[in-house]
């Protein structure tokens, strides 16, 4: 069975998540292996296991090269306690749940995630992952299986109201309507942004001196506490040892590699810090 054929028949068993983003209707998956709805407006599976929901053109930023560094920094394991912290809570569902990664890119963060889950408990994830960036989303239907992988935009979402018991939304933009328009009842958005410390050895190689040497999340962690009740605000903090070789990854897959350089070969990086807030809300 090819990876386009074996996708299909996942995404079927789960196809009363979706809606069409063009007209609201429910979708069905195809032995054709195209997601349609009944005003025929139809998205094929591609050979690499995604969809194409996007209704409009959309450029992104985010290349090939980002996302093979990203994927490569994600599985070295710097960010464990996050996807531990991130797990322990899922635990606490004690069923299967169904989650949505929203800015998922590449798809490692969900990914390792839903392993670390059904390798401690006896409950599954059904996960599917958004992302606007179409290389990313080639990358995470090519590496992982097991999972929906969309390209699309959650101001025309792909799926039903009520469809998620948790959506994740890790150092990546939000849509809190529509978050709150995906969730169950009882849902819960788990929102991952930076704290102070987060690569301060980088911010101090790129922006040394200047105000971006320091980093606050406050504005964020206040919008997302006017949304959502019972919010928990987890602090996660780490420092570890990094190889050189990832050094140039990680500044790669980061803003400040975007636009700007740094002479890495006189200020080595030899320890980096992964400093978080995992904020948990409930609709």
């Amino acid at each position: 069975m090819s990876k386009k054929e074996a996708s299909a028949n996942y995404m079927r068993k789960q196809q009363a998540i979706f809606a069409c983003p063009v007209c609201h209707e429910e979708m069905t998956v195809t032995e054709q292996c195209v997601v349609t709805c009944k005003n025929r407006h139809t998205f094929d599976i591609a050979k690499q296991g995604y969809v194409n929901f996007m209704t409009h053109p959309a450029t992104s930023m985010y290349g090939k090269d980002l996302f093979d560094a990203r994927k490569e920094i994600i599985e070295s394991g710097i960010y464990a306690p996050m996807h531990e912290n991130v797990v322990e809570l899922l635990k606490t569902f004690g069923q299967n749940l169904t989650i949505l990664d929203t800015g998922c890119g590449e798809g490692s963060h969900l990914a390792m995630i839903k392993k670390q889950f059904e390798e401690i408990t006896t409950n599954i994830i059904v996960g599917a992952g958004i992302d606007i960036a179409k290389e990313g989303i080639i990358a995470a239907g090519r590496n992982y299986e097991d999972l929906i992988w969309c390209v699309g935009d959650l101001a025309k979402s792909p799926f039903q109201e009520s469809s998620f018991d948790v959506i994740l939304n890790i150092l990546s933009p939000a849509n809190y309507s529509e978050f709150e328009r995906l969730l169950k009842p009882n849902g819960v958005v788990v929102k991952v942004v930076p704290q102070s410390g987060y690569l301060r050895q980088l911010r101090e190689l790129f922006y040394a001196d200047s105000d971006k040497e320091s980093y606050s999340n406050d504005r964020t962690v206040e919008r997302f506490k006017e949304h959502f009740s019972d919010v928990e605000v987890k602090r996660i903090t780490q420092t570890v040892t990094i190889a050189p070789e990832m050094v140039s990854m990680l500044i790669y897959m980061t803003p400040m590699g975007w636009h700007q350089t740094a002479d890495t070969s006189s200020n080595q990086v030899e320890e980096i810090t992964i400093d978080l807030d995992i904020l948990i809300g409930k609709v």
